[in-house]
């Protein structure tokens, strides 16, 4: 899932990939380590995490409706 964002050193548009496992090996250091240094980041994957919590609580049910 590499992502070119320029010079833009915050990982918010990786965080629903690292969430997932779904990054490349060699991407998920950094966003971990990013993770630790950034607040702001650092909430957002609070979000983006509780968010696909309350996603695998659906069914097809659910989804159907």
């Amino acid at each position: 899932m590499t992502a070119d964002r320029g010079d833009d050193p915050h990982v918010r548009h990786l965080l629903g990939a690292y969430v997932l496992d779904a990054l490349e090996a060699e991407e998920c250091g950094p966003v971990a380590g990013h993770l630790q240094q950034c607040e702001a980041c650092a909430a957002a994957y609070v979000e983006v995490a509780d968010a696909v919590s309350l996603l695998a609580l659906l069914n097809v049910d659910d989804l159907l409706e």
